[in-house]
């Protein structure tokens, strides 16, 4: 049933696209219809104006925007001299689409295929309602703005096949919710000040009850009744503040936070409340002088974990990545003009449990360590080849020896 339902789906979609392009071309060429509205690349725009700041495709007098991007690799790994080979990896498949109802009014849809509809999901689909630049009204499923991440995700945006471990094993990448909330930003000279608030649903018991067998934050994204039933029953908040300088770089302070056990059944009460809060710090900037690309994010997590829990389960879990780019050569090739070639870096780092052994005193594991040098191509801005090696080192929650694993994974993404 689940197999025949992502059949239809697709069916439909482009069905629906099919016929929708069709009734306007008349007896006019495909080319002469089609117009790419490109991505702005304004001093002004920050990691909060992601969603849409995309290459949308318009069809002559089609009231609707589309767009959407591919991400596909391929991947060697050897985890302590033991391999399991080369894979291709069907990664990814986004689509979007983006409407102006009226004036003021506007909706934009964020629809993604993972590993080859093994997964579909809809990360974003949201109405828009401007009353003023620095007051604005977002309702529907929206993303949480915890981190920068989380928010600004797109492949093609990024050097790295692989998507920052503390944004996807500690934290639920491009986590998602029914809720509404304001975002605005106000302006003075080269500075900009922007801020989101949202209510939402929030997380579930699973992120201490998983396959995982500790606090795991990501196993809430299973829970795919979030999208009608908050858990708790209490609103999960999320909120950011970013400030940016046009010729510096931007600074975010984002929280997240809220009830996330189900603490009381029709007046019956379960459980004390338990809390779950989250703070992340994020940045990016450009060296203008040569060039260098900047881009980081710190994150914190308190849980509060019931005392009938062993160890293992962490009540404080922190993370970081940084990434570093720069680019070595800008030039025409194969008369793509503005060919750029990078050569990055970028250093991973997470702790499922802070702390120590009540017992002993000795440091809890559970944390991991990585590093990523990669070369990649960009025929254009929409465009990334990637070549990249991961090393990792991980260890487990007794400081037992690490675990090492060298990867290679060559793959591109793409807008369309």
């Amino acid at each position: 049933m689940k197999i025949f339902t992502y059949i239809y789906l697709k069916q439909c979609m482009l069905g629906c696209l099919f016929a929708v392009i069709t009734g306007n071309m008349q007896a006019q060429t495909l080319d002469s219809l089609i117009t790419r509205v490109p991505t702005d690349t304004a001093s002004s725009l920050m990691n909060m104006d992601a969603a849409y700041n995309r290459p949308f495709l318009t069809v002559n007098k089609m009231p609707v925007a589309l767009g959407g991007y591919l991400e596909a690799n391929s991947f060697y790994s050897s985890e302590d001299g033991v391999s399991e080979g080369l894979s291709f990896q069907a990664r990814r498949l986004t689509m979007f689409m983006s409407a102006s109802i009226t004036k003021r009014i506007k909706f934009l849809s964020e629809l993604e295929f993972e590993d080859g509809t093994k997964e579909i999901g809809i990360e974003f689909a949201a109405m828009d309602v401007a009353f003023h630049p620095a007051l604005n009204f977002r309702g529907g499923i929206i993303m949480n703005p915890i981190g920068a991440f989380n928010q600004n995700h797109d492949g093609p945006k990024w050097e790295f096949v692989e998507r920052p471990d503390v944004a996807v094993n500690m934290l639920p990448a491009t986590w998602s919710n029914a809720g509404f909330g304001l975002y605005g930003k106000i302006y003075k000279g080269n500075w900009v000040l922007g801020y989101e608030a949202y209510l939402s649903n929030g997380f579930d018991n699973s992120i201490i009850d998983n396959e995982e067998n500790k606090t795991f934050l990501p196993a809430t994204k299973e829970n795919e009744e979030r999208f009608e039933e908050n858990n708790s029953g209490k609103a999960l908040m999320s909120g950011k503040i970013a400030i940016k300088n046009r010729n510096i770089g931007e600074i975010g302070l984002s929280y997240m936070g809220g009830v996330y056990n189900k603490f009381e059944d029709d007046g019956v009460t379960l459980d004390q409340k338990r809390r779950l809060d989250v703070f992340a710090v994020d940045l990016n900037t450009t060296i203008q002088k040569t060039g260098t690309y900047i881009v980081g994010e710190v994150v914190w997590v308190m849980v509060d974990v019931p005392s009938t829990f062993t160890q293992q389960y962490g009540n404080k879990q922190q993370g970081a990545f940084i990434d570093i780019v720069q680019p070595v050569l800008k030039r025409e090739i194969f008369n793509w003009e503005n060919a750029v070639l990078n050569l990055s870096a970028r250093l991973d780092y997470v702790d499922w449990n802070v702390g120590t052994f009540n017992e002993t005193g000795t440091d809890i594991g559970e944390h991991l360590w990585a590093i990523t040098p990669a070369i990649s191509f960009r025929p254009s801005t929409q465009t990334v080849f990637r070549l990249n090696y991961r090393y990792q080192w991980q260890t487990d929650i007794l400081n037992n020896p690490r675990a090492r694993t060298g990867a290679w994974l060559f793959g591109f993404s793409t807008y369309f």
